[in-house]
């Protein structure tokens, strides 16, 4: 009932809905009939598929998909503008850790500053609620990855500090 609550109704964004995790939160979102569902992916193979298997579906959201990087902040915040997502699943990060042992920057750019214009982004247009979805691996940090995870977990953090003292 309370992820119905959570849900329903409201304008959804799910970055990252291409991908393992972001796909499967798009698929549950469905199933709490939020009015508009806007899925940002920067795969295009990805986004395309995710949005054929919905769209199959026959429901009556309004699905948009986003072709975009979230490290592009003119992007996303056009998208924040033209659709004033009222709550954020925040899927999209490099999620593979040999991959960013080897490329350590790409790490850092999508998972830290990533996160950072998507909570930044939101603040400023008044989101009702931001989930970011992280790993165990942020716990006790070992390798990049987990790094740059832990690290995105205290950028809403602080966001939301900050939110609350302007308030």
């Amino acid at each position: 009932r309370s992820i119905n609550n959570f849900i329903n109704g409201k304008r959804v964004l799910v970055t990252g809905a291409g991908g393992s995790i972001g796909s499967e939160l798009v698929r549950q979102c469905v199933k709490f009939n939020p009015s508009v569902l806007i899925m940002i992916d920067i795969s295009e193979l990805n986004l395309f598929e995710i949005d054929r298997e919905i769209k199959a579906e026959d429901s009556h959201i309004l699905f948009k998909p986003v072709l975009s990087d979230i490290r592009d902040y003119s992007v996303v915040s056009q998208v924040f503008d033209e659709f004033k997502p009222q709550v954020v699943f925040h899927a999209a990060a490099y999620k593979h850790v040999p991959m960013q042992e080897n490329f350590p920057w790409e790490a850092v750019k999508t998972n830290i500053f990533g996160t950072s214009n998507i909570s930044d982004i939101a603040v400023k247009n008044g989101v009702d609620k931001f989930v970011l979805v992280s790993t165990d691996k942020a716990v006790r940090p070992a390798n990049v990855m987990g790094a740059t995870k832990r690290l995105a977990e205290m950028v809403p953090q602080i966001y939301n500090r900050i939110q609350n003292i302007t308030e």
